[in-house]
C-alpha cells in the first residue's frame, strides 16, 4: 500500500470516528450546539488532520521499525 493511500484511509477513518462520536454526545448528552453542516465540515477538518499527521509520521515510524 502507497504511503498516500494509507494516510487517506487513516484520515476517512478519523473523520468517520469523530462522526460517530458527535452522534453518540447527542444520545447521551442532548445537543452539542452544531448543526449537520457544521458537525460535516467540522469532520472533514479532522480527517485531513489526521491525514497529514499520518503521512508525516509513517516513515518515522517505519525506520523505528513500528510499522
Amino acid at each position: 500500500m502507497t504511503r498516500t493511500r494509507s494516510a487517506l484511509l487513516w484520515g476517512l477513518v478519523g473523520a468517520l470516528a469523530f462522526l460517530v462520536l458527535v452522534q453518540a454526545y447527542r444520545l447521551v448528552a442532548g445537543s452539542l450546539g452544531l448543526d449537520l453542516l457544521s458537525g460535516a465540515l467540522l469532520a472533514l477538518l479532522v480527517g485531513a488532520v489526521v491525514t497529514a499527521i499520518a503521512y508525516v509520521a509513517e516513515p518515522r515510524l517505519a525506520t523505528k521499525g513500528r510499522t
